[in-house]
C-alpha cells in the first residue's frame, strides 16, 4: 500500500517540485521547436528541407503533445499569409478583435480546420503516407492521451498537471500571442501590409516566433531574426541540424547590400529598391513621422493665433493616420480628414504622397522593367529637387541598393 501511495504521489521518477519544472519546460521547448522548424519553417514555407529522422520525430512528438495534424496547420498558415487581415484571414486580430484572438485563439484555428476548402487550397505537399493517413490524422487525440498515460507514469498525479501545461502551452503562445499579440503590439523592422509586429527581440519563449514582423516581411527565411540585436533561438538549432547534415537551408532573408551611389538609376538598384522594399518603406515613414514632429513642434508655440491651432489640432488628429506606412486602406473620411490637415504643410504633403508614388511603383504588376526604371529614376530626381533635406537624403540613400 505504501507502495502504491508513493507511486500515486511521485511516480516512477519520484522528481521534486523543481524538477518537474525542469521536465515541463523542456518538453514544452521541444514541442514549440516541432512547431517553428517542422510546421512553420520547413512544412509551411519551405525555407528548409529537414532529414526524414527528424521529420519523423517531430511529427510522432507533435501528434503526443498537441494532436495537430500537419496538414492542417500548414493550410491554415499559409491562408492567414494568403488573405492577411482580410476577408479570410483565419486568425486575424483585425477582424476578429484582440480579445478573441487571444484567448480563443484555439477555436479559431479548430473552425478553420474543419474546412475542407482551405485543406484542398493550402495543405498540399505535406505528409501523406500510412502513418499519417491511419495513425497521425485519423486518431490525432490518441497522442495526446497516450502523452496524459505517460506524464502520470512518471510523475504521478502531478503529471495531470505537467500534461494540461503541455495541452495549454501551443494554443496559449502560438494561437494567443503569435497570432494575437503579434499582430496588435510590438515593434516593426518593416513596413509590411499588415500589422504583423516583432513582440521581443529575443525570441526564447516560443522559438523565435515572436519576431513575427521579420517573418511576414521574409516569409520563406528559415532564420526570424534580421537585426544583430535581435536572437531566433529556433535559428540556432537549425544551424546545429545542418551542421549534423540532418537539415538542409534553403532559403534566407537577404541582407541589404549598399553599393556608391550613382547619378544614374541602374537595373541593380531598382532591383535591391523591390527585394528591401518593406526595409525602405520602414524607414520612409520614420522620415515622415519625424518630418510630423517638427512641424507640431513647429505651430505649439503659435497657439495662441486661432487659424495655428487649428491646424495643430488638426495634424494632431491624424499623426497616427500619417505613421500609416500604406495609407490606400483608409476610409474616404479618414483620407478626407488627412488630406485636409496636409494641405497647410506643404512639406508633409510632398512627403506623404511621395511615399504613395513610391508604394505604387513596386506594387505595379504590369508595367515593364524599363517602364518601372524609368519611373524610379523620376521618382529619385523629384526627391532631390524637392528642397527637403530629408527627402533628398532618403533618394541618395536609395540609390545605393542593389540586390
Amino acid at each position: 500500500m505504501d507502495n502504491f501511495l508513493t507511486f500515486l504521489a511521485g511516480g516512477l521518477l519520484q522528481y521534486s517540485w523543481w524538477q518537474i519544472i525542469i521536465v515541463t519546460l523542456v518538453l514544452t521547448h521541444i514541442t514549440i521547436l516541432g512547431v517553428t522548424i517542422f510546421l512553420h519553417r520547413s512544412q509551411t514555407h519551405r525555407g528548409l528541407d529537414l532529414h526524414p529522422a527528424v521529420m519523423h520525430f517531430f511529427r510522432f512528438w507533435l501528434w503526443l503533445t498537441t494532436g495537430m495534424v500537419t496538414k492542417e496547420w500548414v493550410a491554415i498558415h499559409r491562408k492567414h499569409h494568403a488573405k492577411c487581415e482580410r476577408e479570410g484571414d483565419p486568425h486575424s486580430p483585425v477582424i476578429y478583435g484582440i480579445g478573441k484572438v487571444f484567448f480563443q485563439g484555439a477555436e479559431l484555428y479548430r473552425q478553420e480546420a474543419a474546412n475542407a476548402e482551405t485543406l484542398k487550397r493550402y495543405g498540399h505537399g505535406t505528409p501523406d503516407d500510412w502513418l499519417e493517413q491511419h495513425v497521425y490524422a485519423r486518431h490525432s487525440v490518441l497522442g495526446v492521451f497516450i502523452m496524459l498515460g505517460l506524464d502520470l507514469a512518471m510523475f504521478g498525479v502531478l503529471g495531470l498537471t505537467v500534461w494540461a501545461v503541455q495541452m495549454a502551452w501551443i494554443p496559449f503562445w502560438a494561437a494567443g500571442v503569435v497570432n494575437g499579440i503579434g499582430h496588435w503590439w510590438g515593434y516593426r523592422n518593416y513596413a509590411t501590409p499588415d500589422t504583423s509586429t516583432n513582440v521581443i527581440p529575443w525570441g526564447l519563449i516560443i522559438g523565435g516566433e515572436e519576431l513575427h514582423n521579420n517573418h511576414h516581411a521574409h516569409g520563406t527565411s528559415a532564420k526570424f531574426s534580421t537585426k544583430w540585436w535581435e536572437f531566433d533561438v529556433g535559428w540556432g538549432y537549425i544551424r546545429i541540424l545542418s551542421a549534423l547534415h540532418l537539415a538542409t537551408i534553403r532559403r534566407v532573408a537577404p541582407k541589404i547590400r549598399l553599393e556608391p551611389a550613382t547619378a544614374a538609376v541602374s537595373i541593380q538598384t531598382l532591383d535591391g529598391v523591390i527585394l528591401h522594399r518593406y526595409e525602405i518603406l520602414a524607414r520612409y515613414t520614420d522620415l515622415v513621422k519625424k518630418a510630423a514632429s517638427e512641424e507640431l513642434a513647429k505651430l505649439k508655440p503659435l497657439r495662441a493665433r486661432e487659424e495655428v491651432n487649428r491646424r495643430w489640432a488638426s495634424l494632431k488628429r491624424v499623426r497616427r493616420l500619417i505613421s500609416r506606412a500604406d495609407d490606400s486602406q483608409l476610409e474616404p473620411a479618414q483620407r478626407a480628414e488627412l488630406d485636409t490637415a496636409l494641405a497647410g504643410s506643404q512639406a508633409l504633403s510632398t512627403l506623404v504622397q511621395m511615399r504613395r508614388d513610391l508604394i505604387r511603383l513596386w506594387e505595379s504588376s504590369t508595367a515593364t522593367s524599363e517602364q518601372l526604371l524609368s519611373d524610379l529614376q523620376a521618382w529619385c530626381q523629384r526627391a532631390q529637387q524637392s528642397g527637403i533635406e530629408g527627402l533628398e537624403q532618403f533618394s541618395y540613400r536609395l540609390r545605393r541598393y542593389a540586390a
